[in-house]
């Protein structure tokens, strides 16, 4: 079993209009204003509307959520507003299908 630790989720609304990857990038530095360096990984879900940041450290995963206050806006290339919920990423349970895997890994 396995926990996300130093990750928040934003949650945008299923109805917005969808974000390229490299908006995505844009909006996390100057909304979010997340320094480049503290950032380990960025996973994005499309299907859910939601992106994961993984942070170096959980200080700053307190400062972002504090400052935040839950919530950030995106402005679309059109001019449509979108609201993003932003949270403490949980796990849940996952299922996962391995094909292939050598009996040597645990």
């Amino acid at each position: 079993m396995a926990e996300r630790h130093n990750t928040i989720v934003c949650t945008f609304d299923p109805t917005s209009p969808c974000i390229t990857e490299y908006d995505i990038h844009e909006w996390i530095h100057q909304v979010l204003r997340i320094p480049e360096h503290t950032v380990s990984m960025i996973q994005i879900d499309g299907t859910k509307r939601q992106i994961y940041i993984k942070l170096i450290d959980n200080v700053y995963v307190q400062a972002l959520l504090r400052e935040a206050n839950g919530q950030a806006e995106y402005k679309h290339h059109n001019g449509v507003l979108s609201i993003a919920n932003i949270a403490m990423a949980g796990m849940g349970t996952k299922r996962v299908r391995i094909a292939n895997l050598p009996p040597e890994v645990k």
